[in-house]
């Protein structure tokens, strides 16, 4: 039996919080960036064999043939001639790399896993060779472990017979690493078919050396077999029995799986693999809350009045375990700083990484930008981090007057861009009352606020925002 989509969004969110997330990526997850699959990177060698590659099962034993025939070079010109050229954008890898994942595992060739990461800023220790499992880089946040090699070497892949042999020794400790991490993190297999022999013998053994205790639960997607798919109906009538195969074989592939407790998400297409994973990344970030605002002056509020707000806000959302992300904002910053903080020191259990995030904004131009320009950029980057943006106040002193804040109505469009769940406090005044009638314009975007738009507008006690704030973000998680 599959999985739900639903069941499975939950478990992985449950996951991601924990951070016990891992992938593994397959040729599948490199296609969406134009490279091929094994069939494709194997097509002119079997015809060189007088061989139809669409009609092979057993791709290693064809490539383990041309080796027999022809020695290696071929082969190995392939790989370089086919992972090579320039990659296109990879949207589920650009997901995947904005999420809180530590451990990648892939039997491709390419580099489209460490490149992405790369790009997010992310620091990656990428292992290749075996030689290469007994150091680690120093501040890493991610590991890739490409247990088939790389295109930079393409001597050392496996991708014979031969080479899958010798796998056992060769590379040995990515066997011991792989089934370490199978027993503790929880794995989601993308792009992946499951007919690579390597795999299937550590899932075995693991399951072995479990001696029937219930294995750790992974997932896995598959297409769903389609009857309006061109191959059941290329002869003009459709073709029932070919349909009725695939979908008794995709069955028993399913019930297989669950063996090794991989539990199959069936879809009816691929870009549907997209839209769940952007699903996910938008739950998972609903927990994460930015708070934007600065104040020279409060306006209807006096001083204690707006500090209390800012740190009993900040303070509750901790307290409700959402994630708060500051850039210091003047006025504003060191209250929510401080919010967060008391609840994180008086809480044991809460670590102050898991629950704030400080961001002060540059102060210097660098790198041949202007401070405007690293502003905008430094904005983009902290709102790409969060879900949930909750703007409050937001003036400042230009010339001696005091002005509406321009860089808060930016941070606003952004979020409005970047398609944020957006909460904007028109009582405090200032660009978060121009932010909220803008919003209040156009509610019938912003769903989750139509029951709060009075409290939002009018409300000056604190414990009444405060509590109409917890329940519009409730309002999001359960819908959303």
């Amino acid at each position: 039996m599959s999985t739900s989509i639903a069941s499975f969004e939950k478990a992985i969110l449950k996951e991601l919080r924990n951070n016990n997330l891992a992938i593994f990526a397959g040729a599948g997850l490199s296609r969406g960036s134009g490279f091929v699959d094994w069939r494709g990177l194997l097509k002119d060698i079997a015809m060189e064999l007088n061989l139809d590659i669409n009609k092979e099962l057993d791709l290693v034993s064809v490539a383990q043939y041309h080796l027999n025939a022809n020695g290696r070079q071929t082969i190995n010109e392939a790989i370089i001639d086919e992972f090579q050229q320039t990659a296109e954008k990879n949207e589920n890898m650009n997901i995947l790399s904005n999420l809180p994942i530590d451990t990648y595992w892939s039997t491709n060739y390419d580099s489209i896993i460490e490149d992405t990461l790369n790009e997010t800023g992310k620091i990656v220790d990428v292992k290749i060779k075996q030689s290469q499992m007994k150091n680690f880089k120093p501040n890493r946040d991610v590991v890739v472990y490409k247990m088939h090699g790389d295109k930079e070497f393409p001597d050392d892949a496996v991708i014979t017979r031969d080479d899958y042999e010798k796998y056992g020794t060769d590379r040995a400790l990515f066997t011991t690493q792989l089934k370490g991490e199978l027993i503790s993190k929880t794995f989601v297999f993308i792009g992946f078919s499951f007919e690579d022999p390597n795999l299937e013998q550590i899932l075995s053994k693991i399951r072995i050396d479990l001696l029937g205790a219930s294995p750790k639960n992974h997932y896995c997607f598959f297409r769903n077999i389609n009857k309006s798919d061109e191959r059941y109906n290329n002869t003009g009538k459709f073709n029932e029995e070919e349909y009725n195969y695939d979908k008794v074989k995709l069955d028993l592939k399913v019930k297989d799986l669950k063996r090794f407790g991989i539990n199959s998400v069936l879809i009816e297409e691929y870009s549907d693999i997209t839209s769940i994973l952007k699903n996910i990344e938008k739950k998972f970030k609903v927990n994460k809350v930015f708070i934007s605002g600065s104040a020279e002056e409060y306006g209807d509020f006096s001083e204690e009045e707006a500090k209390d707000l800012l740190h009993n806000l900040s303070k509750t959302l901790v307290i409700n375990n959402h994630h708060i992300i500051s850039g210091f904002g003047l006025g504003v910053g060191s209250f929510v700083i401080n919010g967060a903080l008391e609840e994180i020191f008086a809480n044991k259990g809460k670590k102050i990484n898991d629950y704030l995030t400080l961001r002060p904004f540059p102060q210097a131009e660098s790198g041949g930008k202007t401070l405007r320009e690293l502003w905008t950029e430094y904005r983009k980057d902290m709102i790409s981090e969060s879900g949930v943006m909750i703007f409050v106040f937001g003036n400042k002193l230009v010339d001696g007057k005091v002005v509406e804040a321009d860089g808060m109505l930016e941070e606003y469009h952004i979020a409005r861009e970047k398609g944020k769940f957006i909460i904007p406090i028109g009582s405090t005044g200032y660009a978060a009352e121009i932010i909220f009638k803008e919003i209040r314009d156009d509610i019938e975007q912003f769903w989750y606020l139509e029951n709060s738009i009075a409290v939002l507008e009018n409300e000056k006690e604190q414990q009444k925002i405060i509590s109409e704030v917890g329940k519009i973000i409730d309002n999001i998680r359960r819908r959303v």
